[in-house]
């Protein structure tokens, strides 16, 4: 029998790896990389840094398998991701093929948690669905959310109210009903700027936790176009880029 560790390890710094998560390194026998190519070597290298600095002299091998790229901006949404999981679940299940032995346990360190807008729980349940040669576990990391308000010093939440939790993508259909705190990652098309004169204040970060962070917040009229461009410039410079913020109507009292 094979067993896979999902890894949640934090949302950038090295440090917010929980001792579980390194507990769970230090017992792997192989640790699974995705080659996400050039542009993003460095998230590679900081899973590599982790594993140097924490492992306490454990050698686990590395065993990379190449990321599927999905079709960007296209017509159905949901068959392109649908797609690219099927892609990812194939190159999942050579990893554990060809990179394990029977009673070995091997470790996907996932960026953030493995909760939350990540697929690999989900690839990891189609492949169980239909094989019995492994057994797996999920161990909880930092969201890069909890890294963005803990960064701007503020609760995810106003006292007392909901918040969600969405895309671009998703937002850009319409404020959500019956919150005044909408977190947003993924958006890729800064989809803030169509809530311009709507009384809201916006936290934003890049690269949050990385020596790349990038961190502005303030009424989003006054601010949308400086975020718009310093993620332009960010994207431009480093090949990719890493964002999340959180809006909310001003005037509400956090809690």
């Amino acid at each position: 029998m094979k067993t896979l560790l999902l890894v949640g390890i934090g949302a950038g710094d090295p440090d917010y790896i929980t001792y579980q998560a390194i507990k769970a390194l230090r017992r792997s026998d192989v640790i699974f990389l995705m080659d996400k190519g050039a542009a993003k070597h460095k998230l590679n290298a900081l899973r590599r840094e982790i594993c140097a600095r924490f492992l306490d002299g454990h050698a686990p091998r590395f065993a990379e398998g190449l990321q599927p790229e999905r079709e960007r901006d296209a017509a159905d949404y949901r068959a392109s991701v649908d797609e690219l999981n099927r892609d990812k679940q194939a190159v999942f299940e050579q990893l554990i093929d060809e990179q394990m032995a029977d009673g070995e346990t091997a470790a996907f360190m996932v960026w953030g948690d493995p909760s939350l807008y990540d697929s690999s729980i989900r690839i990891i349940e189609a492949i169980a669905a239909r094989r019995s040669d492994f057994v797996y576990d999920v161990i909880p990391g930092i969201t890069s959310l909890q890294a963005l308000t803990a960064r701007h010093r503020i609760p995810l939440n106003s006292i007392g109210r909901a918040v969600e939790i969405t895309t671009g993508r998703l937002l850009a259909e319409g404020w959500p009903q019956g919150v005044d705190s909408v977190a947003v990652m993924l958006d890729a098309k800064d989809t803030y700027r169509r809530f311009v004169g709507q009384g809201l204040y916006i936290y934003w970060g890049a690269y949050v936790g990385t020596a790349d962070e990038i961190l502005i917040a303030g009424p989003l009229d006054e601010v949308a176009e400086n975020i718009a461009i310093t993620r332009a410039e960010a994207r431009e410079r480093n090949g990719w880029i890493m964002d999340s913020y959180l809006l909310r109507k001003e005037g509400i009292e956090q809690g």
